[in-house]
Order: structure tokens, then sequence, then C-alpha cells
């Protein structure tokens, strides 16, 4: 087990509350959260206290991928997510701990997460540029003023 803790700060042209139903939309995370390279299906998504999720991540080049899924902790609109991931591969154990926390900033979303619990297997410069790459389509998903 790894007590190997990301922490990611973004500042986003978007609102808090657009960037907060982002992460609790499966058509949106579907969309943003899986890395270059990879596709994401949601299988499930209660997004409550309690409520669980479930996803996977397939590597487009057909060579695997990861499921994962866990439970709701903390939902305060607009402002704060904290969540559990727990891959279902053995070689990846542990609960991993997700907070996310939203601010609004003169020029939209101040974002900060941190990850904490991440499994001994995945090197820290992967997760970090994961992330990054996550954080960026979602940065083209939710920053768009589109009317209607």
């Amino acid at each position: 087990m790894s007590t190997a803790t990301v922490t990611l700060q973004r500042v986003l042209r978007a609102p808090p509350e657009r960037v907060y139903r982002a992460f609790l939309d499966a058509d949106a995370l579907a969309k943003w959260l899986p890395p270059q390279g990879y596709t994401g299906q949601v299988h499930e998504l209660d997004a409550r206290v309690g409520g669980r999720h479930r996803m996977t991540f397939r590597n487009f080049s057909g060579r695997g991928g990861h499921d994962f899924g866990g439970e709701y902790l903390e939902l305060v609109p607009g402002s704060l997510i904290r969540y559990t991931d727990q891959f279902d591969d053995p070689n990846l154990p542990g609960v991993i701990e997700v907070k996310v926390e939203l601010q609004s900033v003169i020029c939209g979303t101040e974002l900060r997460i941190t990850q904490s619990g991440l499994p001994a297997a995945i090197p820290l410069a992967m997760c970090y540029l994961g992330w990054q790459e996550s954080l960026n389509q979602l940065a083209h998903l939710v920053e768009p003023n589109i009317p209607g």
C-alpha cells in the first residue's frame, strides 16, 4: 500500500457550478476524465453522499484498460467533491481518496485536486501527467460559453 499523494491546481475560465457539474455528469466525465489515448465509459454514477460510481478507461490502441469505482463521501454544490476510487485490478490495491475543491475567482474557478493513497505501482509522474491531460480536456469542455 502507498500513501503517495498528488496535488494539482488550475484556474478555469468557467463558473464553479459548471466545473462542479462536469465532475458529476456521466457524459461529461466520459469525455474529459480519461487521459489522452484512452476512452471512458461510465457504468454507474449516483451523485449523492453514499452514492456509488463505476467507470472503465480503455487504452485505444487495444492493450487493456482499468476498471474502478468508489463512493461519494462529501458533496457541496459548486465548491467541494470528495470521493473514493478503488481499482478492480488486485495489482493496484488500496482505496484512493480524491478531494476536489472549487473556489470562485475573478476570472472563473480555481480548481484544486488532491488524490491520496495511490497504489505504489502507479508512478507519480504518470499520475501527474494523466491529470494534466485530463484537466486540459476539462478546460476544453467547461470554458466555452455556448448559448442555448
